[in-house]
């Protein structure tokens, strides 16, 4: 499913059981970090068996469905899918034995704050397992959440070890905001609201809950700094204005401000290539390409991340063409998952909802994430081997937040005064 994607949602299964399936037909449809997507099949043959309903999550390895390619329609009489059979099912078989606990009905969100997905609680309620027992298991997914495998492991072990006493007293007590977990960091309970009189009730769509995830994930892991400088980009107006027209005419695209943008970023880059990097551990990764993901609003109000590749590479007609084309893909939901991936450092612009300025979140795995704000036309001084004056000029404020783990103040600032000193020695005649 792509770098650094751990699950996914089967969102609809286009193929029935009984059903034949030729090789790269589409078989199923699932929704990973953003995107929607169809999978095809890897062979061909009778689809026998679908170990995963709608609305489930299946972590990444997980066997999704059987097909039986030497034409019969029993899982029996196929001797390669007996084994995955055996596998998915005898768990459930054994835990089922261990239930002494009346079922109840769990929440998906736990007092916690905690996640669980439908097949987790599925096999929760089955097994009679309570809701503070659920919050005292070590989850290995990402963020924390608890998984298929964490949770068979846990009614597995059920009987030889009793549910933690401490980890009930939390999940009780009114006044407990913190729990332990096997990383060693606390995890903060959210409040628990209670609607007023006329309140509108809205659940947060799938998009929006891994936003959510991804943000809270991000602060979590990396302690966030952020540096500003402002930029006169009066050169760059005064290009693109008088440029614009004939680049429509000539590559049949609108040029905007955000390649300019990004051209800057790439030649700070190589400038700083300690930006350039991912933190795994304690250790550091530095990335051989300069692949920028640029923050697009979808008409839907959610963000999403859709990746230049090898921006390094590119000149200026080239960005602008593939900023284009990422963002009109984005906003007609026709991004493929490697549009998404592989990003090394972002750029959002605030500045299209009026924004002067703002504090972004990283985007992990990255280390570092820059803010454009409004370009606006403000007095300013001006010096001339003559004298200083007051005039108009255009400018904009850049906010670079960065992970303090990795990148220290002075390379983050300079990072950010060096893009800005790219922006402002832009050539006003400069042909494209």
């Amino acid at each position: 499913m792509g770098e650094s994607v751990t699950e996914a949602t089967i969102t609809n299964w286009l193929k029935n059981i009984g059903d034949k399936v030729e090789i790269d037909e589409p078989l199923v449809e699932v929704a990973t970090d953003k995107v929607d997507n169809e999978l095809p099949s890897e062979a061909g043959g009778i689809l026998i068996k679908q170990l995963f309903e709608k609305d489930q999550v299946a972590q990444v390895g997980d066997v999704i469905a059987i097909i039986s390619t030497d034409g019969t329609d029993s899982a029996d009489s196929t001797p390669a899918a007996a084994a995955p059979v055996a596998e998915t099912t005898a768990a459930p078989q054994v835990i089922a034995e261990s239930n002494e606990t009346d079922s109840e009905e769990l929440d998906k969100n736990g007092p916690s704050g905690k996640f669980y997905s439908p097949l987790v609680r599925s096999i929760a309620e089955k097994e009679g397992i309570a809701m503070h027992e659920l919050e005292s298991i070590s989850g290995t997914g990402q963020g924390g959440r608890v998984t298929k495998k964490d949770i068979l492991h846990f009614v597995e072990n059920r009987g030889a070890a009793p549910a933690p006493v401490a980890a009930k007293a939390v999940a009780e007590s009114p006044k407990a905001i913190v729990s332990s977990e096997t990383s060693g960091h606390a995890h903060i309970k959210g409040p628990v609201v209670i609607p007023n009189p006329g309140d509108e009730i809205i659940e947060m769509d799938r998009m929006r809950k891994l936003i959510a995830e991804h943000m809270v994930m991000s602060v979590h892991v990396a302690p966030h700094v952020t540096s500003y400088v402002e930029a006169d980009v009066t050169n760059i107006v005064n290009w693109r204005n008088k440029v614009k027209g004939e680049f429509l005419k000539r590559e049949n695209e609108n040029i905007t401000f955000t390649p300019i943008f990004i051209e800057a970023i790439v030649k700070a880059i190589k400038d700083f290539p300690m930006i350039n990097v991912s933190v795994s551990g304690t250790t550091i990764i530095k990335r051989k390409d300069i692949n920028i993901g640029m923050a697009t609003a979808l008409p839907s109000g959610n963000l999403i991340v859709p990746v230049i590749k090898m921006a390094d590479r590119l000149n200026l007609v080239g960005i602008t063409k593939a900023v284009n084309e990422l963002a009109n893909n984005a906003r007609n939901n026709k991004l493929k998952p490697e549009d998404i991936q592989g990003g090394t450092f972002t750029v959002t612009n605030v500045g299209t909802f009026g924004n002067v300025m703002g504090t972004p979140i990283i985007n992990q795995p990255q280390v570092a994430i820059l803010a454009v704000g409004a370009i606006r036309k403000v007095p300013a001084v001006i010096e001339t081997p003559h004298g200083d004056f007051i005039g108009i000029r255009q400018k904009m404020f850049l906010s670079h937040s960065y992970d303090h783990r990795v990148v220290d103040g002075s390379l983050g600032g300079q990072f950010v005064r060096r893009v800005a000193d790219y922006l402002e020695q832009f050539d006003s005649n400069r042909e494209f």
